[in-house]
């Protein structure tokens, strides 16, 4: 079995990386040795942690898109190497740039073969609470409108995969979907966010606990499995500072 791991740190969100890949060899799909990790890492950086020693990790060059296009445009960056992707993989899975494993994850993620393929998330931050307080986008303007009356789940962006094939199908379709809006001048709420749960409205994945998104510093009925980093503490320059720089950078080098 082949998985594919897509991975996005431009500007200063290569810091996370090392302690990102080297998490993922010890508990990501190691169990059975018969599975291979293909990395997919779309950055500026000029190298990275692991890749004179690890063929199967791929940097892929990617402009600094600046806030919010380096997450709104995560599908355009994903479908840049399609023919790639759909080669070299049978499963394909998105994880945020700082996010860690903290316990073996296996076969228990994949989508069951009666369903559609796909696999989402449940957002740690709507634990518990009332469909009402979804943040959907609510704009009847934008491809990723959901009406008050819709809904059932709300999904983080942060961690979501599936099937090659149906998960390049997703790409595809919100890659058209951001497209409109941007030609309408149209931003969805969360962006690449709001867009997912459009889709998965439409088209139900498997289901997936917080556990797979754990807050670093929150308390949650769910095993730790794979903890999402606090960008805002000192030591990664705190989350405002890696956006801002991100985006001053671009904005220089496109005056150049």
């Amino acid at each position: 079995m082949r998985i594919g791991i897509l991975y996005i740190c431009t500007g200063k969100y290569d810091i996370f990386w090392k302690d990102f890949y080297l998490s993922a060899e010890h508990y990501f799909f190691t169990e059975d040795s018969n599975v291979k990790r293909e990395y997919y890492v779309f950055t500026d950086s000029k190298s990275l942690f692991g890749e004179k020693e690890n063929k199967h990790i791929h940097r892929i060059y990617q402009e600094n898109l600046g806030w919010p296009d380096n997450t709104l445009k995560r599908f355009h960056i994903f479908l840049s190497i399609k023919e790639q992707i759909m080669q070299e993989t049978d499963y394909i899975f998105f994880c945020n740039a700082n996010l860690i494993f903290k316990q073996s994850v296996n076969d228990e993620i994949l989508p069951p073969t009666n369903g559609n393929g796909l696999v989402g998330t449940l957002h740690p931050g709507f634990f518990n609470k009332s469909i009402a307080e979804y943040t959907y986008e609510r704009s009847p303007r934008s491809t990723a409108y959901i009406a008050k009356e819709e809904g059932k789940y709300y999904y983080a962006g942060g961690f979501s995969g599936g099937r090659t094939k149906e998960y390049i199908q997703l790409c595809e379709t919100l890659k058209k979907q951001i497209d409109q809006d941007t030609q309408n001048k149209l931003i969805a709420t969360w962006h690449d966010e709001s867009h997912i749960n459009r889709y998965f409205l439409d088209n139900p994945p498997s289901i997936l606990s917080p556990a797979y998104l754990y807050p670093e510093g929150w308390s949650l009925p769910f095993e730790k499995k794979i903890m999402i980093r606090d960008k805002s503490k000192k030591e990664y320059g705190g989350h405002e500072y890696l956006r801002q720089k991100s985006s001053w950078l671009h904005r220089l080098l496109k005056r150049l």
